[in-house]
């Protein structure tokens, strides 16, 4: 495995410099995501794991999840967590037409705005599925208000090729203060997440880390 795919590096976040890869500060504040979500199971363990540990994390959910689990979105809203928006049907942006890509956002940001109407919660916040967005769509999703939020530190919990505990050293041995930590609350994430979530928590906080949502 490539370090390159787990620590960003300065010449990716220069080139990309529209993006927000991190978000600096002096105040040792880092960023916890998930996602794909809201899920069965793994959503709601991440959730429980989250409020064991006194942390609030950013949920980046897909349209058709929130739909087809709206119980579940509800319990993440009703935890404090922050909303981001993942598409509806989780699109790579690089295999998508601009006006199919900017039709499945605006789904998915519909079905957040349904669930969350009463609560003034305007997100306007968006990570693209794979990491992938042509520059067309970042263009008009970011005409649109939105800020396009990518990743400082990938954990690759999704990866079977690693093992839960290399998932674990990818989130501890890379994360600086100002990390956007990218991991996924999905089935396929899940063995690597329920080793290395806990453990990177108790981890980072020992080591003075704060843990912010972003907004």
């Amino acid at each position: 495995m490539d370090l390159m795919w787990v620590k960003t590096n300065r010449f990716v976040k220069w080139i990309f410099r529209k993006y927000i890869w991190d978000i600096k500060n002096s105040e040792n504040k880092i960023y916890l995501t998930f996602d794909d979500g809201p899920i069965p199971e793994v959503t709601e363990w991440v959730l429980e794991t989250l409020k064991q540990h006194e942390v609030k994390a950013t949920f980046f959910c897909i349209g058709d999840n929130i739909k087809k689990h709206p119980a579940i979105f509800q319990k993440v809203i009703e935890s404090g967590h922050s909303i981001g928006n993942h598409t509806f049907n989780h699109l790579k942006g690089w295999n998508s037409r601009k006006e199919e890509y900017i039709k499945n956002t605006l789904l998915c940001e519909e079905a957040i705005n349904e669930k969350t109407k009463n609560l003034n919660l305007k997100t306007k916040i968006f990570r693209p599925p794979y990491g992938k967005i042509k520059p067309s769509q970042s263009k008009v999703l970011r005409k649109m208000g939105y800020k396009i939020i990518m990743w400082d530190v990938l954990s690759v919990d999704y990866d079977k090729e690693i093992s839960p505990e290399q998932c674990l050293e990818n989130i501890i041995k890379n994360t600086v203060p100002g990390s956007i930590i990218a991991c996924h609350d999905s089935l396929k994430a899940f063995k690597n997440l329920e080793y290395a979530l806990p453990k990177a928590i108790e981890y980072l906080k020992n080591k003075g880390f704060v843990f912010e949502t972003i907004h």
